[in-house]
């Protein structure tokens, strides 16, 4: 073999050398790139609702002036072995025309903040069959407790709806960018 020969018939590349990349193969690098920056910008919008979900919550609560603690309404209930009476108050009794002592007013012993608990005013007194006295404590719902769980629906929907807009429209946009750079390359 002479050197015309070499010049005629160059030697194949090694397996090593770059090849050239089909003209699909970018496009393929250039969506999974595209991908990789919504997953990401994806996760940041992710993080940042979970933490102006949270702070607008505390918001509405503080703004509302609810106290959880009162949400959920436990009736106050003597118990002369384990309490103190203070006060004694005449009450009515359902379906008698004689009003019955019972405490009005008393601490709880157990209680560390020595706060007085007192007998609610829509409490009412019915005897029973057996002749001991029975308290109806009314309605232990409290309706501010629906608008705060109303509140906490809307804020999981809010960041729900704000996470799909934005992560939608921003892939729009890397796609409209996308396009606009394959147009100029083809000009």
């Amino acid at each position: 073999m002479d050197s015309r020969d070499a010049s005629v018939n160059p030697r194949p590349a090694p397996d090593d050398a770059p090849h050239p990349a089909p003209p699909h193969a970018s496009q393929s690098s250039d969506g999974d790139r595209r991908a990789r920056l919504v997953r990401r910008y994806a996760t940041r919008v992710t993080v940042a609702l979970m933490i102006l979900c949270p702070a607008l919550f505390l918001f509405g609560l503080w703004v509302s002036g609810i106290r959880t603690d009162q949400l959920f309404r436990l009736p106050d209930v003597f118990h002369p072995t384990s309490d103190v009476c203070l006060r004694l108050g005449w009450q009515q009794v359902l379906g008698k025309d004689e009003l019955v002592q019972v405490c009005s007013e008393w601490i709880r012993l157990a209680d560390p903040s020595g706060e007085t608990h007192r007998l609610k005013q829509e409490t009412t007194i019915r005897e029973g069959a057996d002749g001991k006295l029975y308290f109806d404590y009314g309605s232990l719902t409290d309706w501010r407790l629906f608008a705060y769980v109303g509140l906490v629906v809307a804020i999981l929907a809010f960041g729900w709806f704000v996470r799909r807009y934005l992560v939608a429209r921003y892939r729009l946009r890397l796609e409209s960018a996308a396009r606009q750079t394959s147009i100029m390359h083809w000009s």
